[in-house]
C-alpha cells in the first residue's frame, strides 16, 4: 500500500515515543545520534550539515518525500542496508502515514 494521508496528532505520538530520542526537528536544533529532521522532505538522504552519515546512507542518495519516507519507515535496515539507524521500524501502514503527516508538519 502506497502512502496515504495520515492523522499528525497521532504521528506526534508516535514521533514522541519512537523517534524524539534520536532526532530533533526544528531548524537549528542540534543532531543527536541521529540528525535534526528540519528539511527532510526534498532532501537527499546523507545531506544534513554537521551528521556523520555512514556511507550507505550517502551512496544511497534518496529524496525524501512521502513515499521514499514511507518505505524507508517500514524498515530502514532493509532500505538503506549499512545504516546506523537502529530503529526497527513501523509495520503498520497507518502508524507510517501518521508519523509522516506529522513530520511534514513539522519539518518546514
Amino acid at each position: 500500500m502506497p502512502y496515504s494521508a495520515g492523522d499528525a496528532k497521532k504521528g506526534a505520538g508516535l514521533f514522541k515515543t519512537r523517534c524524539a530520542q534520536c532526532h530533533t526537528l526544528a531548524a537549528g536544533e542540534a543532531h543527536k545520534v541521529g540528525p535534526n529532521l528540519h528539511g527532510i522532505f526534498g532532501r537527499q538522504s546523507g545531506k544534513a550539515e554537521g551528521f556523520a552519515y555512514t556511507e550507505a546512507n550517502i551512496k544511497k542518495a534518496v529524496h525524501w518525500d512521502e513515499e521514499t519516507m514511507f518505505e524507508y519507515l517500514e524498515n530502514p535496515k532493509k532500505y538503506i542496508p549499512g545504516t546506523k539507524m537502529a530503529f526497527a521500524g513501523l509495520k503498520k501502514d497507518k502508524d507510517r502515514s501518521d508519523l509522516i503527516a506529522f513530520l511534514k508538519d513539522e519539518t518546514k
